[in-house]
């Protein structure tokens, strides 16, 4: 059976939106059936996605929430490699349908499960329409999350593409260099262009190192996707450089548990409270700084 191309892309996204709302009268009662997806993305690569992206999982898992990371850079994936973990199965064995998305699944030390992407399969790098249709399907096998974290490949191919625009927030991680700038602007420009009821779009400056290089980069990138595309980007908040960061990638050990009072650990921390709207209590130093700063600004 052939399948129309404009047809599968049109759709596509909603797909993933309903597979993710879809109520199933079986499952558990515990089971969850709107889990909240987030994808974590770049315009290039090299700006700390990944490793926001893990950090951020492991918040939310302390916090007591049920999450998936699901690392969708179908051909340079290192969710894993950051973790310390070499998995049995990845999305490579999913996508050729040799295993369904569930049991590749990979319980960690930290409190989440993660789907390992592929590596050194550039065939993956842009799946065919049918392909993505049946990942995406795939899909409602983690509907007992609350929350799924895509950590997409950098730019924007149509994968790319595919999970952003199926996602509830599409978070863009920029740096303070002009090359990140731009191509933060330019994937929010696809997102816009590509999809009339897309997800909503939150931007995190990473490596940032005060607090007015955080708001400035973050109100230029603003402004200018304001300005040209008539569409609204919110701030959600920017990470401290700290020399945690790189110590804990060699490690293989995520900094938010290695070194949870670092200035980039309690970063994560404040994005996390702004994505869930919660509140948690601080008892001071640099915590209660970026409280202060991070109260009313977003």
């Amino acid at each position: 059976m052939n399948l129309d191309y404009n047809t599968v892309r049109k759709d596509q996204a909603e797909r993933l939106r309903l597979i993710m709302q879809e109520k199933n009268g079986q499952s558990e009662p515990h089971q969850r059936h709107e889990p909240r997806i987030m994808t974590i993305s770049s315009g290039k690569g090299g700006v700390g996605k990944t490793n926001i992206a893990i950090n951020l999982a492991i918040a939310f898992a302390e916090a007591g929430k049920k999450i998936v990371v699901m690392d969708a850079d179908l051909g340079l994936a290192n969710v894993n490699v950051i973790l310390g973990i070499i998995p049995k199965y990845n999305l490579y064995h999913v996508i050729k349908k040799q295993k369904k998305l569930r049991e590749i699944l990979v319980d960690t030390q930290y409190g989440i499960q993660i789907i390992a992407g592929a590596s050194g399969f550039s065939q993956l790098a842009n799946l065919n329409e049918e392909e993505r249709a049946a990942f995406v399907e795939g899909l409602k096998d983690l509907s007992y999350a609350d929350y799924i974290i895509i950590d997409t490949a950098a730019g924007v191919s149509q994968n790319v593409l595919t999970f952003l625009k199926g996602a509830d927030d599409a978070i863009i991680i920029t740096t303070p260099e002009p090359t990140a700038i731009t191509d933060a602007y330019g994937i929010i420009k696809s997102i816009t262009t590509e999809s009339n009821n897309g997800p909503s779009i939150k931007l995190v400056v990473n490596r940032v190192r005060t607090v007015m290089e955080g708001k400035k980069v973050a109100e230029r990138v603003i402004n200018i996707a304001g300005q040209f595309l008539n569409v609204k980007v919110n701030n959600i908040g920017f990470i401290f450089e700290d020399s945690v960061v790189q110590r804990a990638v060699i490690k293989q050990d995520p900094f938010y548990r290695s070194a949870p009072n670092s200035k980039a650990a309690q970063s994560i921390k404040h994005l996390m409270t702004r994505l869930a709207n919660v509140e948690y209590a601080e008892s001071g130093g640099f915590g209660k700084f970026l409280r202060s700063v991070f109260r009313g600004k977003f």
